[in-house]
């Protein structure tokens, strides 16, 4: 199992840090992510969600971030790209790919906010056909010659586009994975599946499961193509520290003020997403989630935390290595703790934890 980073940006009212501050601290953590091993960053592109996520231009905090790291790969996760025109899209992620030496990984989606939607003049019953066309013309910018697309939403006519990805065949392609659909379709398009940190561990283990399926069925037992990529990818917020019961302490206010706001975010998504598990609608089990506060004990017992010393940790993220899930992208401290507190919970863990996570073929 590889183990990422993940980051919101989040400015939380509790915290006594800027903007500025988090944006800086942020880039002193990833530098120190790169000589501890941790193997990709990614950070979310959300829009007018104060304090949550201050995010908005992911690809220049990730060009910056280029330049205070030598390994360490680096993430959207994900570009929304209904909101987007895909050329301009295809653009930001060459330069990224070219500043950072080829270590540029793309995740795309269709975004969740109607006020997001709303503001940027797209008409979300439009979501899917232009996430779909979108995906289409950024994949094309990857083939040489010029770029020629027709269809519904974009038309372009021997257009070069500069600058060219370098890293062979492509930057690798990731698809925000929620419903059950989208996970079908990410085996289909032959992309990994990121899975988002709002949802219970037994749900996103069937959705793994879902996912060898159907790429089995659209792919065989054939080898990754070039360009393919068949890996799993969940979020979870992590805390790891010497003394858990501190670790617990320290994580209750972060923890819970985060996971509050991403569900209150998301809720719409949710409540429509749950239905869709007829099984446990039936047992009523993930309904904990949404008509209980959330709170620090809910969410380790669903699986959507891991807080504690290293041999909890170690346990939990075993299971889901065990499952399937080829990367944690680790939010260490729900990202919303103070940076020494965070710096040392990594150091920690990738002395402890990560060794032990690694298998022969990593």
């Amino acid at each position: 199992m590889k183990c990422d980073l993940f980051y919101e940006l989040s400015v939380p009212p509790f915290g006594k840090r800027t903007e500025a501050d988090v944006y800086r601290e942020t880039l002193d953590e990833l530098a120190l992510a790169d000589t501890l091993g941790f193997t990709t960053a990614w950070l979310v592109e959300h829009h007018f969600m104060p304090e949550y996520s201050h995010s908005s231009a992911p690809e220049m905090f990730l060009a910056a971030a280029s330049q205070r790291t030598r390994r360490l790969r680096l993430g959207h996760g994900i570009v929304p790209l209904p909101y987007h025109q895909p050329v301009r899209v295809a653009e930001r992620l060459a330069t990224l790919d070219i500043l950072s030496g080829g270590r540029a990984e793309f995740g795309f989606g269709r975004g969740f906010s109607p006020e997001e939607y709303a503001t940027f003049g797209v008409d979300m019953a439009h979501s899917r056909s232009l996430t779909a066309e979108a995906l289409a013309v950024v994949r094309s910018s990857f083939l040489p010659g010029p770029l020629n697309h027709t269809g519904k939403h974009f038309q372009y006519r021997n257009l070069s586009v500069v600058p060219r990805v370098v890293q062979d065949p492509h930057p690798p392609l990731w698809s925000a994975a929620v419903s059950p659909d989208s996970f079908e379709l990410a085996a289909q398009l032959g992309v990994g599946a990121l899975v988002g940190p709002f949802k219970p561990w037994f749900m996103v283990r069937e959705d793994i499961r879902h996912y060898r399926r159907a790429w089995q069925k659209h792919h065989g037992d054939a080898n990754t193509a070039p360009g393919q990529n068949r890996r799993v990818a969940m979020t979870v917020g992590l805390l790891c520290l010497e003394d858990g019961a501190r670790a617990r302490r320290l994580a209750k206010e972060p923890f819970e003020w985060f996971y509050r706001r991403l569900l209150g975010q998301t809720r719409p998504v949710l409540e429509k997403l749950y239905d869709s598990y007829e099984y446990y609608r039936r047992m009523g089990r993930f309904r904990g989630l949404m008509d209980h506060a959330v709170n620090l004990r809910l969410l380790d017992t669903l699986g959507m935390a891991v807080v504690g010393d290293p041999e909890h940790c170690l346990k939990r993220l075993q299971a889901l290595k065990d499952e399937g899930v080829d990367h944690v992208l680790c939010a260490f401290g729900a990202g919303a703790m103070d940076s020494a507190t965070v710096r040392e919970s990594m150091e920690l863990f990738a002395r402890e934890v990560m060794p032990r996570l690694a298998g022969p073929a990593d």
